[in-house]
């Protein structure tokens, strides 16, 4: 189990159906701030020494990728916010009326909103917390009006591809989201390069310190950071490692894309079926002794009514 995504939260979620009305928008209006990421191949996956075997990073392999568009940066509580307003939208968490938020950021009316009953094998790290959700990241008595630069969190897969469906947009394919959190370089471990703190400097957004019980912040951040927070990739994108698992289209599989076909080498779209939905880029949680997942081959997956407070998504086009 990731240190970064507890199981379901034991609801179901059913086929996604989209409980609004979808606006008429024009090209010019979808593509709007979106970053163009050129056709062609890359080599996707990894074989890094520290990677997951049971994840199915590897094997490396040449995909290749029809031209799209994709956002520079995740979802903002602002553009989340917008997205209620004209739509009325209510995400999973808050239906469910609860979501899982990290241990240390629950303090207050909150740790007195802590759900006795535990769902799943969860880690002691992650609490069920009553009235926790995308306005409310660390539970009650929390908000987000400091944080409206900040990427929107306890959101769903449904809720992602219901937010992309209202923009004209879509989520990526899982090789859509590597080739362009890749930014251009070929087999680099990080979206910058091999060094994780080149010349000293951090470059994402990860736990520092001694996981789970103290994050000394070096890198500037405890919790979520801007989205624009560090510099770009290649590519223009922002925070393609750590800040937040980022949701994409596919279902998961370790296994489905090992053999080569067109299917898996040609705009892949992941398997038919499956239980869990992928995610990539890791999280403000990810540290080396657990859960290194931000390496930028680095994959996992959770079910797609699950919503946690470092979870968040961008659109593809």
């Amino acid at each position: 189990m990731s240190c970064c995504n507890p199981p379901s939260s034991g609801h179901e979620s059913a086929l996604v159906e989209i409980p609004f009305t979808v606006p008429e928008r024009t090209r010019a209006e979808i593509l709007k701030g979106m970053v163009a990421i050129p056709e062609g191949p890359f080599l996707m996956g990894g074989d890094d020494p520290d990677a997951f075997p049971d994840d199915g990073e590897g094997p490396v392999r040449e995909v290749t990728v029809s031209a799209f568009h994709i956002d520079p940066h995740a979802v903002t509580n602002a553009q989340f916010a917008r997205f209620v307003k004209e739509t009325g939208y209510v995400t999973e968490a808050e239906r469910f009326g609860w979501s899982f938020v990290f241990h240390l950021l629950v303090r207050g009316e909150a740790a007195e909103r802590v759900l006795a009953g535990r769902p799943g094998q969860v880690p002691p790290w992650w609490l069920p917390v009553e009235g926790a959700d995308w306005r409310h990241p660390a539970g009650p008595g929390t908000g987000i009006g400091d944080r409206r630069n900040h990427p929107v969190v306890h959101v769903s897969w449904t809720d992602a591809a219901c937010y992309a469906a209202w923009a004209g947009k879509r989520l990526p394919t899982e090789a859509e989201w590597e080739k362009a959190a890749r930014g251009g370089l070929e087999q680099a471990r990080f979206p910058w390069g091999d060094d994780f703190t080149p010349r000293g400097v951090h470059r994402c957004n990860t736990w520092q310190g001694e996981f789970p019980r103290r994050n000394t912040a070096a890198d500037g951040y405890v919790d979520t950071a801007p989205v624009d927070a560090y510099r770009p990739n290649g590519y223009g994108l922002f925070n393609t490692s750590g800040n937040v698992w980022e949701w994409c289209a596919d279902w998961f599989s370790p296994s489905w894309h090992v053999e080569p076909s067109d299917a898996t080498r040609h705009d892949p779209a992941g398997p038919a079926e499956g239980s869990t939905r992928v995610m990539r880029g890791g999280s403000y949680l990810c540290h080396e002794s657990y859960c290194n997942r931000y390496r930028v081959a680095a994959r996992t997956s959770s079910t797609p009514d699950s919503a946690t407070g470092h979870a968040g998504f961008r659109c593809a086009a």
